[in-house]
């Protein structure tokens, strides 16, 4: 097994492979194993991971962005209107 570099559980990783190995029979009719299925989530970790995370992170300072728009507006809006202040 390649050094998990990514956090992935065994569980998780077990997921993932089962998941190719689905993919290659259904969609390919190929039966692939373990080891193959193994190969082919490294490769795609490797070639796309970095991409993804990053994407991820964009994603996520946009959503915190909002969050604090929505929040400064939040704010004034409890403001009390004050006559002759």
């Amino acid at each position: 097994m390649a050094e998990n570099i990514y956090n992935l559980s065994i569980e998780q990783r077990k997921k993932l492979q089962e998941e190719i190995i689905y993919f290659f029979k259904d969609e390919r009719d190929e039966e692939l194993g373990i080891i193959g299925a193994d190969t082919i989530l490294d490769f795609f970790l490797d070639v796309l991971g970095e991409t993804i995370y990053n994407k991820a992170l964009d994603d996520a300072k946009r959503m915190l962005m909002r969050a604090v728009e929505n929040m400064e507006s939040d704010y004034y809006a409890l403001y009390k209107n004050v006559r002759g202040i």
